[in-house]
């Protein structure tokens, strides 16, 4: 066995000792007896020296509280005499008043919806975004230039992406950054976080630690690895917990940290094959190791082993032997720290100092260590690789020089004059006496009922309570003055009203005090709002309850923080198995396992992990008034509207909201003024328009006037050659007719010539038909001869001999 060196101010070993020896299990175990020494050697399952941590039993008694199960046994002392409680009987069941308080606390954190959002802060992804955020800068500040070039030129200056953002200024560029834009390698370590919180159920697990710091005051989750499960979450109860000494709420400075948990004898086995059956047996029969932990009964149980997980903090010192080549150029290799080479002119030594993290397990009250060593899946902030994260994430807030206090602890004491109220009531009401009648037996004696019968105790007592009437006399049978003329009078019993009275007011005054202490007034909880009271006070009490206990609501985010912090640095782990790496790629799309693994594999990724709190509904209605404000006076579209209630962040939101009432008035303004310009337009058209009118009118009038000249000169010029042609076709006519007549003259004069000659010729004829008959008639002496009779019977012959058409002369 290896000598271990320990420090004289402490019970813990050396830290100031190689590294082989800090892997040693003599080591480890030197630690696992120091812790155990710190945590369970004064007092059983209690509170280590130096007040550095809080007793398990304090914790158990303010579950109870917060039950409403506390022991009655201190409230049995306050009301017996001497021990004696035989002359109570009362109900010792403890009023479950702080439970009330306490859901209220819890469901109201456990409701709060927040959003995770991962910001790589590498320098690759700060290059990156800062590159974007200048290229966006640069076309919004020449996006008037571009889009007159566009408009000038008719060509593509603007990029696709600008036009569909539609930045107009620095202020919408800066805001566009923060809300809409996202890196791949961003989305997918949001997808990665998300998967692994849904896998482990962390919704339950962040109740859990809620009803924790509520509580107990302190809160604890634990995150680990392994190949099978990949990351794992669990809850950590305070109870089991165990830490170095620290004032610091979020436990940043502690160098040890564990927690001790009730195994079964069989899961030993399973977790550690390595333990032989004699050692199995050893660990069975050893009876310190039932002393430690307690179930809620306060039995122990014979089959379970109580064991104690813990990490310690320690440091490595990594030294390197920087050697020179034959070339020229240096080689490093990495040797243990007790490398000690002496100055050489080949070689020299270089080292740093890192943190590192050493695992153990011990069985409690038991010389054994069950595991110790190097933990193989430290995680350390790639902005800070000599750092070293612990797996348990813890948080007290309200801790002063190691001791927490917590919202129920506060509030104990008026819980116990509560429910000792309580019981003074139970004890009041148990003696309380019903009111009753007095009745005087001397004055019913002198009563004489008329029927011969005396007026006895039974028959008044009947006749009071059935009719409420009295029957008694003012004189006695001597005429005396009758003292007792009213025979029965009713008993006041009023005493015990008053001291409930008094004690519902003590109720309500320890009740008054709990709400004073812890801030969750009745705008909180709704028990008893006055009715007095406007809608805006109870809403601004609710509000000032909320800020009350905001230090819970931050102690959660932290933790929950610290949470995704430590999966988001475990992915790489995830990426390197197979089997985690495949649970991984059915959980998220590959390109998102794809761009993890890249940059894995690079180690550039760092991201700072940040919670994204859904504002409240105080919050909530103060935007949607806002938003209504700005709908009804037409200062945002339904869609800006439907994009404001969508940021959970009601700074962005209300940025937004100035920026959509900027950007709606600039266009309302340059809607109006192209409305005016399109009404100037149109006016200077429809001037135009009418001007073109009227000159057409005119041009057509004219034309018109043109055209009616035209056809009057068309229609004289016709008229004249029309006049021509009939003048022309008169003078041919006549001319015609003329040479007609003058034909006709013609021929009369021929024909009366021709008549004048045949006539001629006729007489000729005549004379010399005549003149033969004469010779005739003389050379044969015939008789005178008629000449008139045959002249008649000649021209008669000569007329039917005559042309139809021929005219005769007149």
């Amino acid at each position: 066995m290896n000598q271990i060196s320990y420090n004289n101010n402490s019970s813990f070993p050396s830290q100031v000792v190689p590294d082989a020896e800090k892997a040693t299990l003599e080591y480890g175990l030197a630690v696992g007896r120091a812790i155990e020494g710190e945590w369970f050697r004064n007092y059983r399952g209690g509170a280590g020296v130096g007040g550095s941590a809080i007793n398990f039993n304090n914790y158990h008694t303010l579950r109870l509280y917060a039950r409403g199960e506390q022991p009655v046994q201190k409230y049995k002392d306050e009301l017996a005499i001497n021990g004696d409680l035989s002359y109570l009987n009362l109900d010792w069941k403890p009023v479950p008043i702080i439970s009330k308080f306490v859901d209220i606390v819890v469901n109201g954190m456990s409701q709060r919806n927040y959003e995770i959002s991962a910001f790589s802060i590498d320098p690759f992804s700060i290059k990156t975004r800062t590159d974007y955020a200048t290229s966006l800068l640069r076309d919004v500040q020449e996006l008037e230039l571009a889009k007159k070039m566009e408009k000038e030129l008719n060509i593509e200056v603007l990029k696709d992406e600008t036009k569909q953002l539609g930045l107009e200024s620095k202020d919408e560029v800066q805001l566009h950054l923060q809300l809409d834009y996202k890196q791949s390698v961003e989305i997918a370590e949001e997808e990665v976080i998300n998967d692994v919180l849904s896998k482990n159920k962390y919704d339950l697990v962040k109740r859990r630690f809620c009803e924790d710091l509520t509580i107990l005051g302190i809160g604890a989750v634990k995150t680990s690895w392994n190949k099978a499960e990949g990351v794992v979450i669990d809850y950590v109860d305070p109870a089991a917990l165990i830490y170095s000494y620290t004032e610091d709420p979020n436990f940043e400075d502690i160098y040890y940290v564990g927690e001790v948990k009730s195994i079964s004898l069989a899961d030993l086995k399973m977790q550690f094959p390595n333990l032989s059956n004699e050692e199995m047996e050893q660990i069975q029969k050893y009876p310190g190791n039932q002393e430690y932990l307690r179930n809620w009964s306060g039995r122990s149980d014979s089959q379970t082993v109580q064991v104690v997980y813990f990490e310690y903090k320690t440091y490595s010192n990594q030294v390197f032997k920087i050697k020179q080549t034959p070339t020229g150029l240096e080689k490093a290799l990495q040797k243990p720290d007790t490398f000690d080479p002496g100055e050489s002119d080949n070689f020299k030594k270089i080292s740093r100092t890192i943190e590192t993290l050493y695992s153990g397990v011990k069985i409690l009250g038991h010389p054994m260590m069950l595991s110790w060593g190097l933990s193989e899946s430290m995680t350390r902030p790639v902005s800070n690789s000599n750092k070293v994260n612990m797996n348990y994430s813890i948080c007290a807030p309200r801790m002063y020089k190691g001791r927490i206090d917590s919202l129920v602890n506060r509030i104990t004491g008026f819980a116990d004059m509560i429910q000792l109220t309580h019981l003074k009531i139970q004890q009041v009401l148990s003696r309380l006496v019903p009111d009753g009648v007095f009745l005087d037996m001397d004055g019913l004696a002198e009563v004489d009922l008329g029927n011969g019968t005396n007026y006895n105790p039974a028959e008044a007592l009947n006749m009071y309570f059935q009719t409420g009437s009295i029957v008694g006399r003012s004189l006695t049978q001597d005429g005396d003055p009758n003292r007792g003329k009213i025979p029965i009078q009713e008993l006041q019993t009023g005493s015990g009203g008053a001291k409930i009275q008094s004690l519902i007011q003590t109720y309500q005054y320890y009740l008054q005090m709990i709400r004073d202490v812890t801030g969750l007034n009745e705008a909180r909880d709704g028990s008893n709002p006055d009715r007095n009271s406007l809608v805006g006070l109870q809403k601004l009490a609710a509000a000032n309850s909320n800020v009350a206990t905001r230090h819970l609501m931050q102690a959660m985010m932290y933790l929950t923080v610290k949470t995704c912090e430590n999966v988001s640095l475990r992915v790489t782990d995830s990426l390197m198995f197979p089997l985690t790496k495949a649970t991984l790629e059915n959980s998220v799309s590959r390109f998102n396992v794809g761009t993890l693994e890249e940059l894995a594999e690079l180690t550039m990724c760092d991201f700072g992990i940040y919670l994204k709190l859904e504002p409240d509904e105080e919050e909530k209605a103060v935007l949607e008034q806002n938003i209504q404000i700005a709908l009804k006076s037409a200062q945002i579209t339904l869609s800006d509207a439907i994009d404001l209630r969508n940021i959970n962040n009601l700074k962005l939101a209300n940025q937004m909201l100035k920026q959509r009432q900027v950007k709606k008035e600039k266009k309302d303004q340059k809607l109006q003024q192209a409305n005016m310009q399109a009404q100037a337009k149109a006016n200077g058209e429809a001037s135009q328009m009418a001007a073109q009118a009227e000159m057409q009118k005119q041009q057509a009038l004219a034309e018109t006037e043109i055209k009616i000249e035209q056809a009057k000169s068309q229609f004289d010029v016709s008229k004249m050659q029309q006049k021509s042609q009939l003048d022309q076709q008169i003078l041919q006519m006549k001319h015609q007719f003329d040479m007609q007549l003058k034909q006709m003259e013609l021929d009369v004069q021929k024909a009366k010539e021709q008549e004048i000659e045949d006539r001629k010729d006729n007489r000729t004829k005549l004379q010399a038909t005549q003149q033969s008959e004469m010779i005739s008639q003389r050379k044969n002496d015939l008789l005178p001869i008629d000449f008139e009779s045959k002249e008649d019977l000649t021209n008669m012959d000569v007329n039917s001999l005559q042309s139809p058409g021929q005219l005769m002369p007149e």
